[in-house]
């Protein structure tokens, strides 16, 4: 009869050890979003990054670099008595290009100086120079000296040899990278 009268009761430590079972859960899935939550943060460092990167290099926008390459001179008439000229110049000019889009630029007239007076000019026509790389173009351009003042030492360089020209121009142009484009100017002096 003592059988049926006694109770049986739960083991209290049974509990003890399902309250840990959870808490030890509950600790792993706070480390698991921890875990979770450092990746996230990482990964989003690491494309700022990239990004940063991107922008600094690949989206900097530079002005190409316009310029004369060289220059042949097909006619070479020269009187000395009256210092003039009356030249034919073949000139390769060139847009050196830096950027990582294409640069399209209109039309422009490049002008030729002798000690800051005009003496010729020429049209640049309209094109494209494709990315990381120079477009190379010739023209043709008659220096005439008729518009020299009097006091130039036109006479003084003819007989030294040397002929001192230099050239001015500015390209106007868009610079398309992406689909997206930026306005920028590329000037020519020297």
């Amino acid at each position: 009869m003592a059988e049926k009268h006694q109770q049986v009761y739960p083991m209290p430590q049974a509990k003890h050890d399902e309250e840990a079972a959870m808490e030890q859960s509950k600790e792993l899935r706070r480390k698991k979003r921890m875990k979770c939550l450092v990746y996230v943060v990482a990964f989003a460092v690491f494309q700022t990054g990239i990004i940063l990167l991107f922008a600094l290099t690949v989206m900097k926008i530079r002005t190409p670099k316009f310029r004369v390459r060289s220059a042949t001179f097909e006619t070479f008439d020269v009187v000395t008595t009256t210092p003039s000229f009356n030249i034919k110049m073949n000139a390769e000019l060139g847009v050196k290009n830096t950027n990582f889009g294409h640069y399209k630029f209109d039309n422009s007239t490049i002008t030729f100086f002798y000690k800051e007076t005009p003496v010729g000019s020429a049209v640049v026509y309209k094109t494209r120079a494709r990315a990381r790389s120079t477009k190379k173009f010739n023209i043709v351009v008659d220096l005439i000296s008729t518009n020299l003042p009097n006091t130039s030492n036109l006479g003084n360089d003819m007989s030294s040899g040397f002929l001192p020209l230099s050239s001015k121009s500015t390209l106007r142009g868009k610079v398309e990278l992406f689909k997206w484009s930026c306005k920028i100017n590329s000037s020519n002096l020297t």
